[in-house]
C-alpha cells in the first residue's frame, strides 16, 4: 500500500493535472496579450478624457458607399446651402444700387462696397476656424450654426438700415461668420463622397450660389420697391435659417480626421503647386466682384438704361454662372480639372476688357454678363476640385479654408478699390479704369493657372 501511494505521488508530482493546465495557460495567454492590450485601453482612456462629446464630435461616414446615393443628398444640401449664402452675397448689388440712389445718395460708392466686400471677404477669412471645426465637430452642428447666425445677422440688420457702418457690421460682418460655417463643409465634404463624378458633384454645389443670386436678385428687387429695406432683410432672414436649418441635417463627411499636434498646417506653403493656386485666388478674387457691383451702375449711369436693366443684367450673370458651374464641371472630365480652370479665367478676362470696356450699348453689356457669368462660374467651382485632387479629400475642408484667405486679401483689395478708382480717378461717372483694373487682375489669375499647368 505504501509504495502504491508512493507511486501515486511521484506520477500526480511529475504529470499536471488539467486543471492546472488550463490555470497555466489562461495565465500565460493573459500575460502574453497584456502589453498589446494595454495601448488600446489607455488610447480609449485618453479618448474619453479629451475627445469632444459624443454628442457633438465629428463621426466618420465610411460605412456609406463612396459614388453612393448618400453623396448626392450631401450634394443637394450643399447646392441649398449657398443658395442661401453665397446667393445673398451675390445679389447684393441689388442692396448697393438701391442704397446709392435713394437710401443713401450722399454715401460714396466705395463706403457702399463694404458692405458687400465684408460679407465675401469675411466669409473667407474665418475658412480656416471653419475648416478645422468641421474637423472636430458635427459638420451638421457647425452648419446649423452657421444657418442661424445668417438669419439672426440679416434681421438685425433690419433695425440698422439708417446707417452704413451699421450695417457693414450687421448684413457684412455677423453675415459672413454664419456664411463660412456654411460654406467650407458645402464645398468641401462632396468630394469625399466621389470618385468618378467629383468635378460635377462639386459643380452643382457651387452653382448653388449662382441659382441663389438668379431668383433672389429679382426677389430683393420686388421686396425693395414693395416693403423696403427693412422687411426685405427680414424676410430674408428668416428663409434662410428655416432652409438651411433643413439642408443642415444630410451635411455629412464621410471621413473622419485623425487628431493632430498641429490645429492648422502650413505644410502646403511649401509646395510651389498651392502657391500658384493661391496667387491665382488672390488675383481671380480681386477682379470677380467688380462686374457684379459695378456693372448695374454701369447701364443706369453710362449706358442710360433703366433701373431694371441694370438689375437684369444681375440675374443674367448669375444664370449663366449657374449654368457654367455645372458645364465646366464635366467639360474639366475630359479637358482636365486644371486645364478648365486656366481657359476660365483666360475668357473671363476677355469678357471684362474685349466686351465691357470699349462698348456702351445695351447688346453688349449683355453679352458681357453672359459670358462673364459662365466663366467666372468655372473660376469658383473648380478651384475645390483641384485642390481634392492634388491634396487628397482627407483634410480638404482645411486646406480649402487655407486657400480661401487668398481669397479674403482678393476681396480686400479688389471691391474697395474699384469703388476708390470709381470716386477719385473716375469722378464717380468714367468707369474705363475700374472696369481695367478688374481685367488686368482676371488675366494674372491666368497666369498663375498657367504656371500651376506648367508645374503638374
Amino acid at each position: 500500500m505504501h509504495s502504491k501511494c508512493d507511486s501515486q505521488s511521484s506520477t500526480s508530482q511529475c504529470l499536471p493535472t488539467a486543471s492546472s493546465q488550463s490555470t497555466t495557460a489562461s495565465a500565460a495567454l493573459t500575460k502574453e496579450n497584456l502589453d498589446t492590450m494595454q495601448p488600446d485601453i489607455e488610447g480609449k482612456q485618453r479618448d474619453g478624457e479629451e475627445g469632444a462629446p459624443k454628442w457633438w464630435a465629428s463621426k466618420s461616414m465610411e460605412h456609406k458607399p463612396i459614388n453612393g446615393n448618400y453623396g448626392w443628398a450631401v450634394v443637394a444640401s450643399g447646392c441649398f446651402m449657398l443658395m442661401f449664402s453665397m446667393g445673398c452675397v451675390n445679389s447684393y448689388g441689388s442692396y448697393q444700387t438701391y442704397y446709392h440712389l435713394n437710401q443713401f445718395p450722399h454715401e460714396p460708392m466705395s463706403s457702399l462696397s463694404w458692405i458687400g466686400t465684408l460679407q465675401f471677404a469675411v466669409m473667407n477669412f474665418f475658412g480656416i476656424p471653419a475648416g478645422i471645426l468641421c474637423e472636430r465637430l458635427d459638420s451638421r452642428l457647425v452648419t446649423f450654426t452657421g444657418g442661424l447666425i445668417m438669419g439672426i445677422a440679416l434681421v438685425i440688420a433690419s433695425f440698422c438700415d439708417t446707417e452704413v457702418w451699421k450695417l457693414m457690421i450687421t448684413q457684412g460682418f455677423m453675415f459672413a461668420v454664419g456664411a463660412s460655417l456654411v460654406f467650407i463643409p458645402a464645398t468641401s465634404f462632396p468630394a469625399q463622397w466621389f470618385t468618378t463624378r467629383r468635378a460635377l458633384a462639386v459643380g452643382i454645389v457651387v452653382s448653388g450660389s449662382g441659382i441663389g443670386g438668379l431668383w433672389l436678385t429679382p426677389a430683393t428687387d420686388h421686396m425693395i420697391s414693395s416693403l423696403g429695406t427693412a422687411w426685405s432683410l427680414r424676410i430674408t432672414g428668416i428663409i434662410v435659417f428655416a432652409v438651411n436649418s433643413i439642408a443642415s441635417l444630410f451635411m455629412r463627411n464621410r471621413l473622419k480626421v485623425q487628431s493632430r499636434a498641429k490645429i492648422v498646417d502650413l505644410s502646403v506653403f511649401r509646395d510651389i503647386r498651392f502657391l500658384f493656386i493661391f496667387g491665382g485666388g488672390i488675383c481671380g478674387t480681386t477682379a470677380y466682384f467688380t462686374p457684379l457691383f459695378c456693372l448695374p451702375t454701369f447701364a443706369i449711369q453710362v449706358a442710360g438704361k433703366s433701373t431694371d436693366f441694370g438689375t437684369n443684367l444681375i440675374t443674367i450673370i448669375n444664370a449663366a454662372s449657374t449654368v457654367g458651374r455645372v458645364a465646366t464641371g464635366q467639360i474639366a472630365a475630359s479637358l482636365g480639372n486644371i486645364n478648365t480652370l486656366s481657359f476660365c479665367t483666360f475668357i473671363a478676362s476677355l469678357s471684362i476688357l474685349v466686351l465691357w470696356l470699349p462698348f456702351h450699348a445695351g447688346g453688349t453689356l449683355v453679352a458681357c454678363a453672359i459670358v462673364y457669368g459662365l466663366f467666372c462660374g468655372g473660376f469658383i467651382g473648380l478651384l475645390p476640385v483641384v485642390m481634392s485632387e492634388l491634396w487628397g479629400v482627407q483634410r480638404i475642408a482645411t486646406i480649402i479654408g487655407l486657400l480661401y484667405i487668398a481669397n479674403f486679401i482678393g476681396t480686400m483689395v479688389g471691391a474697395p478699390s474699384s469703388g476708390a478708382i470709381l470716386d477719385n480717378i473716375g469722378h464717380g461717372t468714367n468707369f474705363k479704369p475700374t472696369i481695367v483694373f478688374s481685367g488686368v487682375f482676371m488675366m494674372a489669375a491666368f497666369g498663375f493657372f498657367f504656371m500651376l499647368r506648367l508645374a503638374t
